[in-house]
């Protein structure tokens, strides 16, 4: 899509992010369906309760006219177009549903823009450059040699390396986000070996780098956006990680590969989070402490640019347990 297009959608169909700045005025908006629940007041009258979404945030919608019409016509994920009035409710940008026919239209994948869904990182060719450099750093053989196998000479791989989320939307959940979460943990553990020299550094830049790979299998980007695969939802990235690694180590010694199989199986660190394992050799709970500090700074840093810097402080956070000063 070029420039003049983008004004042009963008000027139709505000984002989330700019709603507030429609507040008790008519809009015409396209968004996809998080949640609906149909509901009833005290005295039966019935209304559709609707959590909408795209790329910006999510925000409330309320259809008080055709709620089960509605509620029957809509399936979660479903995009659709919507005209209603934004306004102010319990504090809130709530968007409520005109009346009439057409208010509310499931939209077909040619009627919208992927990229209303789907954020992507625009350095991509440069974080990988980066990426490749540091793997130049890594000294022994057979750890460079994997990395290799991964980056240099799987292309198919590196293309979906490149262009894969690290989240739904939580971190990183944006096109070529799982590039840069790998990259900002590698470079971070690099660091931490130059204050602890006890660590293997080349173990761990390696398993750093790979860490997530199974996310290039567990997330897909459809007309919908960022979803998960039917692989993904049963083994997940984590196991997925695992065997991919192994299909790649060839002539790789048994000891350096359980290490490195351990740091990906151990990188979420506790078995509530998800972990199969804990970490248990130094440089495993080194790359659990700085992989989850690497996603809770990006999610905090997604919070304080989506938020209205007028105000003081952000939303509540459900994931974080807290709110972040904005000023």
């Amino acid at each position: 899509m070029n420039n003049f297009k983008e004004v042009l959608e963008k000027l139709r169909f505000p984002y989330v992010e700019e709603l507030k700045n429609y507040i008790d005025r008519e809009i015409d908006g396209v968004f996809k369906v998080k949640s609906k629940r149909l509901q009833e007041t005290k005295d039966g009258k019935k209304f559709l309760l609707l959590t909408l979404e795209d790329r910006t945030g999510s925000v409330r919608a309320v259809d008080w006219y055709n709620a089960e019409n509605n509620d029957q016509l809509l399936q979660l994920g479903n995009i659709v177009s919507v005209k209603g009035k934004v306004v102010y409710f319990e504090d809130k940008v709530q968007i409520n549903l005109s009346n009439g026919q057409n208010t509310l239209k499931v939209l077909s994948e040619n009627e919208y823009d992927i990229e209303r869904f789907v954020d992507s990182l625009k350095n991509t060719e440069e974080l990988f450059k980066s990426l490749l450099r540091l793997i130049d750093t890594v000294h022994d053989d057979d750890y460079k040699s994997i990395l290799n196998r991964f980056f240099v000479e799987d292309k198919s791989f590196v293309e979906m390396f490149k262009g894969a989320p690290a989240g739904m939307r939580i971190h990183h959940a944006y096109k070529g986000g799982l590039l840069e979460h790998s990259l900002n943990v590698a470079k971070l553990v690099d660091n931490v070996c130059k204050i602890y020299s006890q660590l293997d550094r080349d173990l761990l830049v390696t398993g750093a780098i790979l860490h997530d790979v199974g996310k290039v299998r567990e997330y897909t980007i459809s007309q919908k956006g960022i979803e998960v695969t039917t692989e993904g939802e049963l083994l997940g990235h984590i196991i997925m990680g695992v065997e991919m690694l192994i299909q790649k180590s060839r002539g790789i010694p048994y000891d350096k590969l359980l290490k490195l199989r351990h740091l990906i199986a151990s990188h979420h660190g506790e078995f509530e989070w998800g972990s199969p394992v804990l970490p248990k050799i130094p440089e495993a709970l080194v790359l659990h402490f700085i992989e989850n500090m690497d996603s809770k700074i990006n999610r905090v840093f997604q919070i304080i640019d989506k938020e209205d810097k007028e105000r003081e402080w952000s939303e509540y956070d459900s994931n974080l347990s807290r709110r972040f000063l904005l000023k």
